[in-house]
């Protein structure tokens, strides 16, 4: 019983300690009080869970302090990579983590998976050996979280702690009031701003895009092809003198009916925000707290997307993407989207060794226009690439080298497919995009800017470039949508 009290009282204060060492923090003030008093509720209930579990005051508090830990050292892990502390929408993504370990743990130093090998042996012996059949402490587990949870539930549900975390400020709300608290609170109000109806769609931004005399008959889209290209970025913006220049993209700003930059909002990774704003468009400033990862609930949302908006009667829309679409589970989004072909991994050839560890950008160029010549209706085909997802690591080959010669391949792409689509002979339009800038320690970090470039080409029936009079605009990705549903609706 001596071991239960000492236990009890320890873990609350540790575990605000180690909260403190989480970023951002504020360097004038500690965590605020509403702040402390969640997260010590919050470590309770795990020490009653485990308390249960195992039998083991010592055990259980040591674990709590383990799961404290690990989860703040992950959040300044992700805070130095992307810019943002840990949110509640990455915990969805630990299944990824299990069904394609290689997909993450590439990024992972050798001694980093080893360390985590050891640690996990350490935690499974520890648990093993002190683990104890002993019924009263198990009942007094049971008890403590169950008092924690109602003491919780009341908390939460005054006024004080309703006026907590009203508006998305990750890094706001993780400084004021820790990071265990902004986890659970966020995801209290995703759950709320989740159960809200889907707003109606809505072409804002359409008049101050697209000039409609600049929309001749014969600019008429057969073809639509979108491409999401991962990681792309102006490589001179990002390195200065060390960055390579792309020059189809250059060139196809030139002709461009729009080019500019596009106001991503994630840096390093998130390419389902990306993906969700120019598919569904609508802004992260009305999906509330849905922002941080919108796939989570875009099911309700398929109405709104491209293929759906454009027309199941008129167009046939087609969906490539060299790798498992259950990653964000775009294998049951996409259909309600309107798609109605997925192309996966399953449909190329895989990178024969030394070819890089997936599938380049120029096999799904090919793979896209294989399927706009065999078209015989109007198709939609939105692809997002591969090739250059991080890391950027190659033996004997500096980051920065390795990432210009990734996203040069990624430049290629777009002009095979400007070449491949004015073979077509057909009116067509072509979208390019990045997706989010790569990160790349001591070279490209967060903390600047963030926006990617993007142009959007059209074509006229004998396939040449309908020249756009080079009118820059900056978009967000929602912004992007609009327009491409503008010119490809044109034929109405």
């Amino acid at each position: 019983m001596m071991h239960l009290v000492v236990s009890l009282l320890v873990v609350a204060p540790v575990a605000l300690l180690v909260d403190i060492c989480a970023r951002p923090r504020s360097v004038k003030r500690l965590r605020s009080a509403q702040g402390s008093f969640l997260l010590v509720q919050i470590a309770l209930f795990i020490f009653g869970i485990l308390l249960f579990v195992s039998g083991n005051a010592v055990l259980a508090a040591v674990l709590v302090l383990a799961v404290n830990l690990l989860f703040v050292v992950a959040s300044n892990a992700k805070n130095d990579m992307l810019g943002e502390p840990l949110l509640f929408s990455d915990l969805a993504l630990i299944g990824a983590v299990f069904r394609h370990p290689q997909f993450y743990l590439s990024a992972l130093e050798r001694s980093q998976k080893l360390l985590g090998l050891v640690a996990l042996a350490v935690l499974v012996a520890a648990f093993v050996w002190l683990f104890e059949a002993n019924l009263v402490t198990r009942l007094i587990g049971l008890g403590i979280s169950l008092t924690t949870v109602i003491l919780m539930r009341i908390s939460l549900e005054t006024k004080t702690f309703k006026a907590l975390a009203s508006e998305p400020d990750a890094d706001a709300d993780v400084a004021k009031l820790g990071l265990a608290s902004t986890l659970l609170l966020y995801w209290i109000r995703w759950r709320g701003d989740a159960e809200k109806g889907m707003s109606s769609a809505t072409d804002p931004y359409v008049s101050d895009l697209i000039d409609a005399s600049e929309c001749s008959p014969n600019a008429e889209p057969e073809i639509i092809v979108v491409i999401q290209c991962e990681s792309f970025a102006n490589p001179i913006e990002l390195f200065g003198k060390r960055g390579v220049e792309l020059s189809n993209l250059k060139a196809a700003k030139m002709d461009a009916v729009l080019w500019g930059n596009l106001l991503v909002s994630g840096f390093g990774a998130y390419t389902m925000r990306t993906e969700y704003g120019v598919l569904f468009g609508r802004e992260e400033d009305d999906l509330g707290f849905r922002r941080y990862d919108p796939y989570l609930t875009a099911l309700k949302d398929g109405a709104l997307a491209l293929p759906n908006r454009l027309g199941g009667d008129r167009w046939r829309s087609v969906f490539v993407h060299p790798h498992d679409m259950r990653f964000y589970s775009r294998h049951r989004i996409l259909p309600e989207a309107g798609f109605s072909q997925l192309i996966d991994d399953s449909a190329f050839d895989r990178p024969s060794s030394g070819d890089g560890r997936y599938i380049s950008d120029a096999a799904l160029a090919a793979k896209i226009l294989e399927v706009a010549r065999i078209a015989t209706e109007r198709t939609f085909i939105y692809a997002v690439t591969i090739e250059n997802h991080g890391p950027w690591s190659s033996e004997g080959e500096p980051l920065v080298a390795h990432y210009n010669r990734l996203v040069q391949a990624g430049d290629s792409m777009l002009g095979q497919l400007r070449d491949g689509i004015a073979e077509l002979g057909k009116p067509a339009l072509l979208a390019f995009f990045g997706d989010h800038r790569p990160s790349i320690p001591g070279a490209s970090m967060p903390g600047g800017d963030r926006h990617t470039p993007y142009a959007v080409l059209r074509f006229d029936a004998a396939g040449s470039v309908i020249p756009g009079g080079n009118k820059r605009k900056d978009l967000t990705p929602a912004q992007l949508h609009h327009a491409i549903l503008s010119l490809g609706k044109q034929s109405r």
